[in-house]
């Protein structure tokens, strides 16, 4: 698989400064069936995705507000999990996995089976159904999530890139345990959507 160290730039350092909105900031959802796509420009190289605006138009609509402020730039990808779920959760600016974007919205397109597959981008949240923000992760190896409470939002999938995530994986965690910050930092430096 290669080691990714050979081609992740070095990570800046998180925004001192994050902009929050509120409640009268969240997008409408997406009405057309267009396809939308976007490119998530990493300092370990591009992942290219494909967004599910027909299935998630909420979502969609609010990751290409957010894409469009440039929210996520300079954000570090805070937790990578390696042990029962198979994750990179990224799109907190601070670091710190307790960040959002100020506003907060309910759960669209989550799997009744709870399987999430290979390439998945879904939106993380807390216990609160209402709370998926500004937090998504990508699935690198085939997952089972909870469906209690309503299950995680899939709203895209990665079409180029998913190497990229995978060889994050293989470094594992800082501590070298489970869950954790990844062992090869890594984070997003832009976001663009089309469509």
């Amino acid at each position: 698989m290669g080691c990714p160290k050979a081609s992740c730039e070095e990570a800046p350092e998180p925004p001192s400064d994050v902009t929050t909105y509120g409640p009268q900031d969240l997008p409408a959802p997406l009405s057309g069936t267009e396809p939308v796509t976007a490119t998530v420009e990493t300092t370990c190289g591009d992942v290219q995705l494909e967004l599910y605006a027909e299935q998630a138009p909420q979502t969609v609509a609010s990751f290409a507000f957010l894409a469009e402020e440039g929210y996520w730039q300079d954000s570090p990808c805070h937790r990578l999990t390696t042990e029962g779920i198979y994750v990179l959760q990224c799109g907190d600016p601070t670091g710190s996995g307790q960040g959002n974007p100020g506003y907060g919205y309910g759960i669209e397109n989550a799997p009744e089976t709870g399987m999430y597959p290979p390439g998945t981008r879904a939106m993380a949240r807390t216990q609160d159904p209402n709370s998926n923000g500004g937090q998504f992760f990508v699935v690198y190896e085939e997952t089972q999530l909870p469906v209690e409470g309503g299950g995680y939002s899939i709203f895209g999938q990665v079409t180029e890139g998913l190497d990229i995530v995978e060889a994050i994986a293989a470094e594992g965690t800082d501590t070298g345990g489970g869950d954790g910050a990844p062992a090869q930092p890594i984070s997003i430096l832009s976001v663009t959507v089309n469509g």
